[in-house]
């Protein structure tokens, strides 16, 4: 006698359905791995291995040359501004009663051919440049910041004294928009008025490797939506890991080298400002506060910090540690409310 065993058919789904489960599959796999890209190891720049630079953490053979902060304009009548996306590290802020902003580019281990529009100095920025232990050039500034630099708050070289020489006018371009220099020329000038070359300052804390993003932290871009035209807008471009600059609605290009500035990290400091007098204000850049650091397509929720004018500004979560940057070019917005104008 046979024994029969029963068959079992399995249900059958359709050639749609099946491809369908598979592209999801696929889907959610590409997802995780984007999510999950690996982990981060940080580490102290001054002990690992080569010279890199104390600001980007990317190699550098300047790595304990001095920096050079340059005030750069903001005005639409400067763009497109030139050597601005060859900086490693710039700070912008509002300067004007109705948002007007002005930049400075700091620069260690970059030589841009070129470097313009120059502007004048103002007092907020004069702390975040001794911060980095940079010397200071701009053209000119208003009558009391003079004087604080002429009493050597920090060494500075004036195109106003060194116009034709280490500074020059291009023409062609409306002044006061057409103030230029190159690095070599601003070098060779500090090394005349005797200034220190070589510099001390502590590294940024950077990260190694790929960090993992999860739905928390998932931030493509950052934006400050100043008035006047000022608005700048970062997104972020995952295949080179950098955010590029978008002002006025249309993308940032350095004159240089034709192409759309882009940086690694950028921080949005929140802090306060009161009005000077007429298209003055005062921006505070020293002191605490909370910040947002965007990085690697992530925010993280941050406290900045630079008790005095000589301290380093410094990033912290909510325990006090160190925050560590994506290696490569930071970007700082300075963000206050605008003040009110008073007579």
């Amino acid at each position: 006698m046979k024994l029969r065993i029963p068959k079992f058919r399995i249900p059958t789904l359709n050639t749609t359905v099946w491809v369908a489960i598979a592209v999801a599959v696929v889907f959610v796999g590409v997802f995780l791995v984007w999510i999950f890209r690996g982990t981060s190891i940080i580490i102290n720049n001054e002990q690992s291995a080569g010279l890199l630079s104390l600001l980007t953490g990317l190699p550098c053979a300047d790595a304990h040359v001095r920096p050079i902060a340059i005030m750069l304009a903001s005005d639409p009548e400067a763009r497109p501004l030139s050597g601005i996306g060859q900086a490693d590290m710039v700070f912008e802020i509002p300067v004007t009663p109705n948002g007007i902003t002005r930049l400075m580019a700091v620069y260690q281990c970059s030589s841009p051919k070129e470097i313009g529009s120059i502007r004048s100095a103002r007092q907020d920025f004069i702390p975040l440049a001794q911060g980095v232990d940079a010397i200071f050039a701009h053209w000119g500034g208003e009558r009391d910041v003079l004087a604080a630099l002429d009493a050597h708050t920090i060494d500075n070289v004036d195109a106003l004294k060194y116009e034709g020489s280490t500074f020059y006018r291009k023409k062609g371009i409306p002044m006061p928009h057409n103030g230029f220099t190159t690095l070599q020329l601003v070098r060779e000038r500090a090394d005349q008025l005797g200034y220190r070359a070589s510099t001390s300052l502590a590294a940024y804390p950077h990260i190694t490797g790929q960090v993992g993003r999860n739905l928390g932290t998932l931030a493509d871009t950052a934006t400050a939506q100043w008035p006047q035209g000022m608005d700048v807008r970062f997104t972020y471009d995952q295949e080179s890991n950098t955010y590029l600059r978008w002002r006025g609605g249309t993308p940032e290009i350095d004159v240089t080298t034709g192409k759309q500035v882009r940086t690694s990290v950028v921080v949005m400091m929140k802090t306060t400002s009161s009005f000077l007098r007429d298209q003055y204000i005062s921006v505070r850049t020293t002191g605490s506060g909370v910040a947002t650091i965007w990085q690697g397509g992530r925010s993280i929720n941050a406290l900045w910090k630079k008790l005095t004018a000589t301290d380093m500004l410094t990033f912290t979560d909510s325990q006090g540690k160190a925050i560590p940057l994506e290696p490569g070019t930071i970007w700082v917005l300075i963000d206050p409310p605008l003040p009110a104008v008073t007579q």
